[in-house]
């Protein structure tokens, strides 16, 4: 189990970008992650982080190997990367949460003919998945690309009261390579990089 600690690098992007969670209170006391377990092609042991912002309002997630690629030079199972966190979210006594939002991020170089697709669910230990939120883009593509997933506050699935039920955290990247040209190579990313932090998880919470 790997606790997760904040970066002081990351207090001001946390000023700037962390937003009221959906709630009719925030605990003040201080809301800590323990990575579980992180599994998939996609977060590879010792390439995700997790850091808690300092008004527990959200958390970031960050991937340092989390690539998906597809035509020249990509291996027979590069076109798919997928990546599941399962999360220990410590959780003051009287409190429940949710995950009322959530931004992903990165990279994306898509040739003429070929397509990029992101995905990502969550549920709580012993319960279903919840809706699974999906995104494509087709090529040409050469930029940055982000996606914020919204849920309705009435549709916010919350943990158990009084119970330590893990978060499962469930993303995946895919790149298709249609018809673009066989001798390029085309490719999505959604990792920590240039000091940019990617992911960005909103809190909803409710008192018990």
């Amino acid at each position: 189990m790997r606790k997760a600690t904040a970066a002081a690098a990351l207090a001001v992007l946390f000023t700037l970008s962390s937003a009221p969670a959906h709630a009719s209170a925030i605990p003040s006391e201080r809301v800590t992650i323990d990575v579980v377990t992180v599994n998939g092609s996609g977060c590879k042991q010792g390439t995700a982080e997790v850091v808690v912002a300092p008004d527990n309002t959200s958390f970031w997630v960050m991937y340092s190997d989390y690539l998906a690629q597809a035509g020249k030079g990509a291996g027979a199972t590069d076109f798919r990367k997928n990546c599941q966190l399962t999360l220990q979210v410590n959780v003051p006594q009287g409190f429940s949460y949710g995950i009322a939002e959530a931004t992903y991020a990165g990279y994306g170089y898509l040739r003429p003919g070929a397509s990029g697709h992101q995905s990502v669910n969550y549920y709580f230990q012993g319960q279903s998945a919840t809706t699974t939120w999906k995104h494509s883009f087709n090529g040409p593509f050469d930029d940055n690309w982000s996606i914020t997933h919204r849920t309705e506050f009435s549709e916010i699935v919350y943990s158990p009261c009084g119970e330590k039920k893990n978060l499962n955290v469930n993303s995946s990247l895919r790149v298709d390579k249609g018809t673009s040209d066989a001798n390029t190579n085309s490719f999505m990313t959604m990792d920590y990089q240039r000091g940019e932090v990617r992911t960005l998880h909103h809190f909803s919470w409710k008192r018990c």
